[in-house]
């Protein structure tokens, strides 16, 4: 008896498990391009008129094949199936997508034009940075978890790079994924188009119930294909340019049917970015061991600027602008007042320094080159006038410090001259010598600010009961660019504790004291005296001293 297979099924029913984009330098496997399939439901499938494509291009129809139920397939030119026949099944089409090596969208399209299956693969998934320059394939791990991005994904771990055609060497089992949430919108006069982390579930999201604006309403809202993360929403009022607008999201759930959590996301038409509309804000040029140079932009104006029409840049030898990268392929907006990270790697830049706001890191599959000695950051517009450019050196670091490595250099003043050395500065050691994301530790405060320490608590028992067991010593200075030195007295005026020595500090912060001395040895109960001393190395000088009670608790 023949088999039974349908034609026609749900999203999802077949998956792409497994992506062949960079096949050079050979690890064990063909020097060939290459995607897998599994069919991932009960019912055996003929995949005859299917066809894979991308953002660019997509393929002839696939032949007349029997995808069986739990079963793989690969698909490929025609030049390639003699080799790759050696690991399973394969099938070629005519016009096979051209797989980019740094990250493609991917879609898999039956018979009756229904996307059942895409990808928005990025190099970054390799989790590696050996596997992702070549030879490795990226594998699926859970197929049954289709909505999860990059968590569901990793560099294969067998031997010959990959596994075409059989289980993958990292098949596993996703027991809980991010939940669903809206990552970003913009918009035009009359739509707004609303981008999740993740699919939505094509009925919920195109519910116009399920969306609120203030003072307009939602006359359509369409799930878009391929990669059905994106809801685009017809307005019955149009926007206008350079406002800002609140959407507010209920009941979308996922192709799991997790529903998220209500959800407001602001939106707005983009502007033109002119010069100075967006200002080089930080930049990390040396940093540490195996980790990436950052540079934050920031927007000083009152517009909405799209980062897809920003590139940045250097220049070479010659003077020349060279290695242009543009931020974003997609429109993202960056508000007024909003700070944004472009760096290679944003999982290595939470390691290294506290990010408060992960969803304003953008990653590039490279940056231009930024020496650890001196060099130049440019901004560019899309038609290619120079939006800020910075040439910088390391000899704008803080004199007293012996080694830069891993310290961002931040601006004072975003209304100061880009170039002025004297408006830049390194990080505080209190904020970690960085940070991405949001306000800088060396920024310009208001006129009238004044300086002032605070101890917190007052008396203080470090005995381990998790009550009070340190005592933080809180700053704030008039400005920026003081260093410190934190030193603890008994009763009697004696020294017993050098707490800071020659610190970088921001315009505000602290310090934590856990009431041991200099060799870690717990001081007796009394008081103590904590003399705070800043000064600048252009003769500028604070002094403030405070009394703290070292007891324990019986």
């Amino acid at each position: 008896m023949a088999a039974l297979f349908v034609i026609g099924q749900n999203r999802y029913q077949v998956v792409i498990t497994e992506i062949m984009a960079d096949p050079s330098p050979t690890v064990g496997l063909p020097n060939n391009e290459w995607i897998e399939l599994k069919n991932t439901g009960n019912t055996a499938i003929n995949l005859a008129g299917w066809r894979l494509g991308d953002l660019t291009s997509t393929s002839g129809p696939m032949p007349n094949f029997v995808l069986e139920p739990d079963s793989y397939v690969i698909v490929c030119t025609g030049s390639a199936v003699a080799a790759l026949s050696l690991f399973g099944a394969v099938i070629s089409v005519t016009s096979f997508p051209s797989l980019d090596n740094d990250g493609d969208q991917l879609f898999l399209r039956a018979v009756n034009g229904t996307v059942i299956h895409a990808v928005n693969y990025q190099n970054s998934w390799y989790n590696n940075d050996l596997k992702k320059e070549g030879g490795w394939t990226l594998e699926m791990i859970d197929p049954l978890q289709p909505c999860a991005g990059k968590e569901n994904w990793n560099a294969s771990n067998h031997q010959n790079g990959g596994t075409p055609g059989v289980v993958n060497s990292i098949n596993g089992t996703l027991n809980s994924i991010t939940g669903l949430t809206a990552i970003h919108a913009y918009a035009n006069s009359s739509n707004v188009t609303i981008v999740f982390n993740q699919p939505v579930d094509s009925s919920s999201g195109a519910t116009i119930g399920n969306y609120s604006i203030p003072n307009n309403s939602v006359t359509q809202a369409i799930t878009l294909a391929p990669l059905f993360n994106q809801v685009q929403l017809t307005l019955a009022q149009p926007l206008t340019e350079q406002s800002l607008h609140s959407v507010t999201i209920n009941n979308i759930t996922n192709c799991k049917g997790q529903i998220m959590s209500s959800q407001q996301i602001k939106t707005g038409m983009s502007s033109v970015c002119n010069p100075a509309d967006v200002i080089i804000n930080e930049i990390l040029f040396r940093p540490r061991p195996n980790g990436y140079d950052y540079v934050e932009i920031y927007n000083n104006s009152q517009k909405n600027i799209d980062l897809s029409k920003l590139s940045l840049s250097n220049r070479n030898t010659s003077g020349s602008i060279a290695n242009i990268k543009t931020i974003s392929n997609a429109t993202l907006l960056l508000y007024p007042g909003e700070f944004v990270v472009l760096t290679e790697n944003a999982d290595n830049l939470g390691l290294n320094y506290l990010v408060k706001h992960p969803d304003k890191v953008v990653v590039l599959s490279s940056l231009p080159s930024y020496p650890n000695t001196s060099g130049n950051i440019v901004l560019l517009n899309d038609q290619g006038e120079i939006v800020d450019e910075l040439a910088y050196t390391n000899k704008w670091h803080f004199p007293l410090i012996d080694n830069d490595e891993g310290i961002s250099l931040e601006r004072i003043d975003p209304d100061q001259p880009t170039q002025n050395s004297s408006n830049w500065h390194s990080a505080a050691s209190t904020a970690g010598y960085g940070t991405p994301t949001y306000q800088n530790s060396q920024h310009k405060l208001s006129e009238n600010a004044k300086g002032n320490i605070v101890i917190m608590p007052k008396v203080f028992s470090p005995d381990g009961d998790g009550f009070d067991d340190i005592v933080s010593i809180h700053y704030t200075l008039p400005e920026p660019g003081f260093v410190a030195n934190i030193t603890i007295f008994d009763a009697a005026g004696r020294i017993v504790k050098n707490l800071v020595r020659n610190g970088t500090t921001s315009t505000s912060g602290y310090w934590n004291w856990n009431g041991l001395d200099d060799k870690n040895k717990a001081l007796p109960i009394g008081t103590y005296v904590v003399f705070s001393e800043f000064f600048t190395l252009q003769g500028k000088k604070h002094s403030y001293k405070n009394t703290v009670v070292l007891a324990r608790r019986l």
